[in-house]
């Protein structure tokens, strides 16, 4: 960590400009929940002076990772990449310190080390088993995830989901489990989804050739966004394809510190989206696009990869810039009420994408656009961060619905799925209007172009 970060945390100057944008710090109240606070930790860790497992593994995962200080810092501090290093050096720790169950079946009765001893070094948790099941056996295979979509389909159409809420089974497995279930969006069948490798032809003229990134929770729970997405890719002159060796961006696999996981995921899509021939690379996610966005930072240093990632971020764009750009969309109905817009965090700090999603719902017809305060601040998805850290996720997201509330909006709408779920589950908590409802930029603007 001292190689990878050190003169990175150096460059901070202890300002606290990053204070007020970050979340967790304005939740919490503590110097250790502030970027300031945690670059300084990772300065120490790195000098040998705290220990990162004992000292800076806490603090770190309690960051969201919205990487508004990036935007906020006067001297342009990397927040995101010590965030990243110091991720990874606290994975490599915990698994030193994790002894395997070879070494512990070996041991004698009463002579095993100390650091099998240490709570550290406990047998694996079944949340931290799961994650890592999750990690390495789901998000790098697409087949597995849309199969997985397809069981939750059957789920909802079969009813248990009723079931379980009603007997309280889930709550008592997991509390978050059980909050997110309940606000999940309708699943559409299997027969409804696209095929890999398709290719869909502009309507009109032809003005580009796309590929579009489907995602890993994209594709398996809302592959109905994903298909009305590349219909409005479409109406706006763009000929689609979605390569069928596509893959996970890698984004969860990076924030967990498994970089050498992110890396190989990174050029698994980067070889599919170039045999797609495509102009630009299309995604909807801002989580997922951020990745992309990054991927030649990610590979800077793999002599074989670097040019061709820095290629591929190059072409990566988000779905709002392409429809904002080729447009105007093809309207042909009026949507009535107040929308008010959550920015993702992906979308904003790290692609500095603010302006088209604004443009693209004031131009809906007879909707009326009232900006919210604080959108720009992080509403505490944070990917799994809102899993792992529910109740410290539930605060942040209770104070942006108060917001929310002020607009009298009935839509709330933003462009990431992790950050759709927590929206819909702050309308669920929080939501002065019952009938507010949360929903993604793509299905609003599908909506009023008569698209189902």
């Amino acid at each position: 960590m001292f190689d990878s970060a050190h003169d990175e945390a150096n460059r901070c100057v202890q300002c606290g400009y990053c204070l007020p944008a970050c979340p967790t710090y304005i939740s919490m109240g503590k110097e250790s929940a502030s970027p300031r606070g945690r670059i300084n930790l990772v300065k120490l860790a790195a000098e040998g002076k705290i220990d990162i497992a004992d000292d800076l593994a806490q603090p770190i995962d309690l960051c969201l990772g919205c990487r508004a200080c990036e935007v906020a810092c006067p001297v342009g501090v990397p927040y995101g990449h010590i965030l990243e290093s110091a991720k990874e050096a606290i994975a490599d720790r915990q698994a030193q310190r994790q002894p395997s169950a070879a070494g512990r079946a070996a041991a004698p009765a009463g002579q095993q080390s100390a650091a099998a001893r240490t709570p550290s070094s406990r047998k694996e948790r079944w949340p931290d088993r799961l994650k890592r099941l999750a990690m390495t056996q789901l998000f790098p295979y697409p087949g597995r995830l849309r199969a997985a979509g397809n069981m939750l389909w059957l789920y909802q159409k079969s009813g248990l989901g009723r079931l379980l809420r009603r007997t309280k089974l889930l709550s008592g497995l997991s509390e978050p489990m059980a909050a997110f279930e309940q606000v999940l969006p309708a699943v559409e069948p299997p027969h409804k989804r696209y095929a890999w490798g398709s290719v869909f032809p502009a309507k009109g003229e032809k003005k580009a050739r796309v590929a579009f990134f489907a995602g890993c929770m994209m594709d398996a729970m809302m592959s109905r966004t994903n298909r009305l997405t590349i219909e409005l890719l479409t109406l706006v002159g763009c000929e689609v394809v979605v390569p069928g060796r596509q893959t996970c961006c890698g984004a969860l696999h990076a924030h967990q510190g498994l970089k050498a996981q992110a890396q190989e995921l990174a050029k698994a899509n980067i070889a599919a989206f170039e045999q797609s021939g495509a102009d630009l690379y299309i995604n909807n996610a801002g989580g997922c696009g951020a990745m992309l966005h990054e991927y030649g930072d990610l590979l800077a240093a793999d002599e074989a990869w670097a040019e061709r990632a820095r290629h591929f971020s190059e072409k990566s764009k988000d779905v709002t810039e392409i429809l904002h750009q080729y447009g105007p969309l093809p309207f042909t109905r009026e949507r009535h009420g107040v929308i008010t817009y959550q920015d993702s965090c992906h979308l904003r700090n790290v692609q500095g994408v603010r302006t088209p999603p604004r443009e693209l719902l004031k131009s809906i017809p007879g909707a009326t656009f009232v900006e919210m305060e604080g959108c720009d601040q992080c509403c505490a998805s944070g990917g799994i961060y809102n899993l792992l850290h529910f109740r410290e996720s539930m605060n942040i997201l209770d104070a942006k619905m108060n917001k929310a509330n002020v607009t009298k909006a009935d839509t709330i709408v933003t462009t990431n799925p992790g950050c759709l779920l927590q929206m819909r589950l702050g309308v669920e908590r929080k939501a002065e209007n019952r009938e507010m409802e949360a929903l993604h930029i793509v299905d609003v603007l599908a909506e009023a172009c008569g698209l189902k």
